[in-house]
């Protein structure tokens, strides 16, 4: 799944994330155009997995 694919899907992912990884808040899952790598950052930093490790796990969403 590439970063278009994934920006398409995120309001699905977003509750999901969300359930799965409590402490994320609405504020670390807000997508800005252009942002889209901070955002992610924030989240790899709350949950510590790597980009791949994230990217491979939302792809099995």
């Amino acid at each position: 799944m590439n970063d278009e694919q994934l920006k398409g899907k995120w309001n699905q992912l977003k509750g999901k994330l969300k359930q799965k990884y409590g402490n994320l808040t609405d504020d670390d899952l807000t997508y800005s155009e252009g942002r889209f790598d901070e955002m992610f950052g924030r989240i790899q930093e709350k949950t510590g997995k790597r980009k791949d490790e994230l990217k491979r796990e939302l792809e099995n969403w």
